[in-house]
């Protein structure tokens, strides 16, 4: 089980992740996101996570000299992917960095779940709500989609259910979605944007609990 906690953006929250024991440390890096954080900040928290959480830097069809300066100031283990990226250019990034790829689709019908066939290059798949045509944001919007879509799903590689979840729902998810991971970011919000450590220890343990069954 893979438990990502996506959106930090201070040291106090970072750090109730690792003390959680998240597995994956989300930074988001689109300036539209009420999560964005700055190059100087990705700095400190890449430092602060370095070596205790994996660190996994999110963007949105970011061009190759914006990778170039997240990576160096944050040093990431995985780079997410989550705008139209298209499968060569997911390629292209994999090939200029190096580093493992986690790739968003966005998910509203069973026809959405076609396009990961296409995504051989990505090293991990994020399955999260496919936002409304008027939503600002690519993600992190708080909205679920219908998780029986992907029972029994097998794409050939590991992936993560995302959207909409929560401390209270994530082990209904887990059950019916039989994800192997899951990846969060306003379900352990106090207000939009802002992360609340208890609500980060209690979705991990919730992740966690669902997986000792």
């Amino acid at each position: 089980m893979i438990v990502k906690i996506c959106g930090l953006q201070t040291s106090e929250t970072l750090e109730a992740a690792i003390a959680a024991d998240a597995d994956m440390a989300g930074f988001v890096f689109f300036e539209t996101s009420p999560r964005n954080i700055d190059l100087e900040t990705a700095q400190s928290l890449g430092a602060q996570a370095a070596g205790r959480i994996a660190k996994v830097a999110l963007t949105v069809d970011a061009s190759d000299e914006a990778l170039d300066a997240i990576v160096a100031a944050l040093s990431p283990d995985f780079l997410q992917l989550h705008g139209g990226e298209s499968p060569a250019r997911v390629e292209a990034i994999k090939a200029r960095f190096g580093l493992p790829i986690i790739k968003a689709i966005g998910v509203a019908s069973a026809e959405d779940l076609l396009r990961a066939e296409g995504y051989a290059s990505a090293d991990i798949l994020l399955f999260d709500a496919k936002p409304s045509p008027d939503a600002t944001l690519p993600g992190g919007n708080g909205v679920a989609f219908d998780w029986s879509l992907l029972a029994g799903a097998s794409p050939g590689k590991p992936w993560l259910l995302s959207g909409g979840l929560d401390p209270e729902n994530v082990a209904q998810a887990l059950m019916i979605s039989k994800a192997p991971g899951v990846d969060v970011s306003s379900g352990v919000e106090k207000s939009r944007g802002v992360k609340a450590p208890g609500l980060i220890a209690a979705f991990v343990a919730a992740a966690r609990a669902r997986t000792s069954l």
